[in-house]
Order: structure tokens, then sequence, then C-alpha cells
């Protein structure tokens, strides 16, 4: 019985050691006739610099220009203009655990909005359909000097729908990025 007890742990030790070896893969070098691949911009507004000439990239400047007036409407506070990108059946579901907003109780805590300053980058526009669009992005946002904090990163996805033919806000969910 021992004898066998030994022979199973020594078995078993050799799988184990022999199972954790590996074949190095051999990775291709890349063509030398690949051309550079280009950076991808930084911040919105240097992608909004390079004028949009095929429709795939008309439809992502047209997005990339109605967030940024999304977040200046927030910035400025304006109720009005944050609203209109709003569908009327909007659904936020927002980083503070307080559920999911409705159209109405997003325009609503607008004015109780802080904040000073903001930088959106890395958007990724992906098509749905011709009437629906998922928006990803983030934000970072600077609150004023004398706030208890003084920045928050969020990673943004917003769902598009087009009614009536105007682009609305139909859901908006955002994750805390640290």
């Amino acid at each position: 019985m021992r004898s066998a007890l030994i022979c199973l742990y020594v078995l078993g030790f050799h799988v184990l050691v022999f199972a954790q070896q590996t074949v190095p893969i051999p990775i291709p070098a890349k063509p030398p006739t690949a051309a550079p691949a280009q950076a991808a911009p930084t911040s919105f507004t240097e992608d909004l610099k390079t004028p949009a000439t095929s429709p795939e990239a008309k439809l992502r400047q047209m997005f990339e220009q109605k967030i940024e007036s999304e977040w200046e409407a927030l910035q400025k506070q304006d109720k009005k203009a944050y609203g209109d990108l709003l569908a009327d059946d909007y659904e936020g579901v927002e980083t503070d655990g307080k559920g999911e907003r409705t159209k109405l109780q997003a325009v609503n805590e607008v004015t109780e909005g802080n904040v000073y300053t903001y930088t959106l980058w890395g958007f990724k526009l992906i098509p749905i359909q011709s009437d629906a669009a998922l928006a990803i992005y983030e934000v970072t946002m600077v609150f004023p000097p004398k706030s208890p904090v003084r920045f928050s990163r969020l990673y943004v996805a917003e769902l598009w729908r087009k009614r009536a033919e105007e682009w609305k806000i139909v859901h908006y969910q955002e994750t805390r990025v640290k």
C-alpha cells in the first residue's frame, strides 16, 4: 500500500512537471512593406479637426459633436440644451448608486452638477442599424478647486436612436474608472 502511494506521488509529480513545459511559439516578423499605423486621436477635438470624407467618418463626427454639446450643456448647466438631446423614454444610470433616471429626473439634476472642465477621448462608434448606434467614450471631469473631489474619470456608453430624423440618447450608462 505504501509503495503504491509513493508510485502515485512520483507519477503525479512528473505529470505536473512535464505538463508545465512550454514550446516557444514563433512570432512572425512584420512585413517590411507595411505602412506605419497612424496614432489615434487623443480627444474628440483633435478628431473633429480632420474633415470627414466617408459616410462612416461623417456619422462618427456627427456623434462626436452631439456628445461634445451634451457635455457643454452639463458644464453650463443648460437644462434645455441637455434635454433636447434626450429621448422621451430616456434611461440613465450614473455612478452615484441612485439607480435609473428618467429624462425628467436627468434634466432636473443638471443644475446640481459642478463640472468645471472636462476632456472627452477614446471615442468608439458601433452602428447597430440605420437608426441606432452605440457610442462609447471616456470623460475626465475636473471639479472646482474647493470641491472635495477634484477629478473623476468615467467610461460611458450611450445608445442613440434616430427618431423623426433626429438622433436622441435612449440609454446612458457610466462606470467609474480608477
